[in-house]
């Protein structure tokens, strides 16, 4: 139980706030200072990660510019400070904006993203403002996070003091490790973190050249003004009273020798399995093939689809499109990975682990001649490459095993205008589309076998070519925005 005096100073220091921030509300509409441009920032990046239609809740919004900014579908704005509420609600009359403490606000409303931005260094206790908003924000909400780092305490207070930026009641200034470990304690998984705005002056060329290029290397990076940091609940394990049903995609090019193997060797899964068959342009009989396999396994749940475009991209988006299952896989037809690793895929998706499972053939000893030497160098310096555009770890960009909720798909080819129809192999595709919506991707590492029929196929040179134009596009439309 708190003490007395502990009550009594933290009751003071929100009167303190409190008072302050109705203060600088009045304020604002004559004070000038080098926030605009630093605020025009912050905007574009929270624009980049939270898609447009969100039900969206800022804890800590002040005069409501940036919630207003990202177009909601559903908007609420909580702020301590009544002159503050007051500003809001008149410029934003489309948005609800509510008084009350951000540590003790509660709402029978779940968001799908909770925004605390510029609000930790104020916060009394942010261990229980965290604990506030995971009961707050829905099982596959996002929390989003800015606060000052900790290097700009001086210059900050000397802004201030020359009337530079507005004027704070900052104490708390909390590292990055400080924030993931008060994230876990109440019950928060962060998926990744990034330094932002370099320079915070609105001068042309020279703003976005540091605040979108040069602060995203090091050591730039670590002299970034605020932090920004994407929370998720942790390993929220979906119910298993209900087990949901999964579709295995198999996109099939001339393939015809791996059918019998691929009908015989996937395991029944969760609610029941079903494997749906895209066969696209084959010189061999691997439709037929598929066609007499099913037939030959009645006891086997299937589809059997021919792509009219081109690419496995093609081939997996309509097996997406027509699958029924709760739950995507993609298995190649080529069983380069085994079927039999397929529940570990599952498993890691139903309980909570991840919202994207990679699969990863650079961890384990691959059989002999599974790879290609130079294929291997490619793709270990692709993941690297990947992993630093996406901001999370990706060992394995091209493994073809990729397992997803198609609810979670629905929302990445919801969001596919912001990329486009580029993708020939459908592995970007959907990674891109995972990190711009702030999925958790984990890898998961299976031993990668030699193929026993066909060739592959993956043109290297040309293929490789291929994927150093994705890297410049992915930098593009995600790394310098």
């Amino acid at each position: 139980m708190e003490s007395k005096k502990t009550i009594l100073s933290a009751e003071k220091y929100r009167i303190d706030r409190g008072e302050h921030w109705n203060k600088v509300a009045l304020k604002m509409q004559t004070w000038h200072g080098w926030g605009g441009y630093y605020h025009n920032r912050l905007k574009e990046i929270y624009s980049t990660v939270i898609p447009a239609d969100s039900n969206v809740l800022e804890l800590g919004c002040g005069n409501g510019e940036l919630l207003a900014a990202l177009n909601p579908r559903i908007g609420v704005g909580v702020d301590f400070s009544a002159e503050m509420i007051a500003l809001a609600s008149e410029r934003y009359p489309g948005l609800k904006f509510i008084q009350a403490n951000a540590e003790e606000f509660t709402s029978e409303e779940k968001f799908d993203v909770v925004i605390l931005s510029d609000i930790l260094n104020e916060v009394w206790d942010v261990q229980k403002l965290f604990e506030n908003v995971r009961e707050l924000i829905n099982q596959n909400g996002r929390l989003l996070i800015n606060v000052h780092s900790r290097l700009w305490e001086l210059p900050l207070t000397l802004a201030v003091k020359l009337r530079l930026a507005k004027p704070g009641l900052g104490e708390n200034w909390l590292t990055v490790s400080d924030i993931d470990n008060l994230l876990n304690l109440a019950g928060f998984e962060p998926i990744k973190s990034s330094h932002e705005v370099l320079f915070p002056f609105g001068v042309p060329l020279l703003a976005p050249f540091l605040n979108k290029f040069l602060v995203r290397f090091w050591p730039f990076n670590h002299l970034g003004l605020t932090n920004f940091i994407v929370a998720r609940p942790q390993n929220v394990a979906h119910s298993q009273l209900i087990k949901p049903k999964v579709s295995v995609i198999v996109p099939a090019r001339n393939e015809a020798g791996n059918i019998e193997n691929i009908l015989s060797r996937v395991p029944e899964m969760g609610g029941g399995t079903e494997i749906v068959f895209v066969e696209g342009n084959s010189t061999d009989n691997t439709w037929e093939t598929i066609l007499q396999g099913i037939k030959q396994h009645p006891e086997k749940k299937c589809q059997s689809l021919q792509q009219t475009g081109k690419g496995k991209g093609d081939a997996d988006r309509l097996g997406f499109e027509k699958a029924t299952g709760e739950i995507l896989m993609i298995l190649d037809a080529d069983l380069t990975v085994p079927p039999e690793d397929l529940p570990r895929f599952y498993d890691a998706l139903v309980s909570g682990k991840g919202d994207f499972i990679n699969g990863v053939r650079l961890v384990y000893p691959m059989e002999e001649e599974a790879m290609r030497f130079f294929n291997l160098i490619g793709n270990k310096f692709f993941s690297l490459a990947f992993s630093w555009l996406l901001g999370q770890p990706v060992k394995d960009t091209l493994c073809g095993t990729k397992v997803l909720w198609k609810t979670d798909y629905e929302r990445i080819a919801n969001n596919r205008h912001v990329f486009g129809d580029f993708d020939p192999f459908g592995d970007f595709d959907l990674l891109f589309g995972a990190a711009r919506l702030n999925f958790k991707i984990v890898d998961l590492p299976i031993r990668y076998r030699a193929r026993t029929y066909g060739t592959t196929n993956i043109e290297r040179w040309k293929h490789g070519w291929l994927l150093l134009r994705m890297v410049a596009f992915a930098a593009k439309r995600i790394k310098f925005i």
